[in-house]
């Protein structure tokens, strides 16, 4: 399970192109540590670090992610996360998406 949960932290740490030693750093342990965590070296994960990982990487659903009204909700979370951080890069594309976003739903709804 533990090993899961390492693997599930590296592709996502990856997939946001952040570094080892950088996140690391963000979560305030050692590379080390993050390194035998991803690679299910470890088993030992304290709450409070588990919680800063589930901050960044948006790792864990609150409900079970097979359902798929959860996985909606899910979705929902992760985009409204990322949302400020597209925003700050690119206020303008961050505008559209939302806007096209908000007139299809009145679209299809009518």
């Amino acid at each position: 399970m533990m090993q899961d949960l390492g693997q599930r932290i590296r592709f996502l740490r990856e997939k946001k192109g952040i570094t080892l030693n950088d996140f690391a750093k963000d979560l305030g342990v050692s590379s080390g540590y993050l390194s035998q965590l991803e690679t299910g070296k470890t088993n030992k994960i304290e709450l409070g670090f588990l919680e800063k990982v589930q901050k960044e990487l948006l790792i864990f659903s609150m409900v079970p992610p097979d359902q798929e009204k959860d996985q909606i909700s899910f979705r929902f979370n992760r985009a409204m996360q990322q949302y400020p951080d597209l925003s700050a890069i690119d206020a303008g594309t961050a505008e559209y998406l939302l806007s096209s976003f908000e007139k299809g739903l009145e679209h299809f709804l009518k």
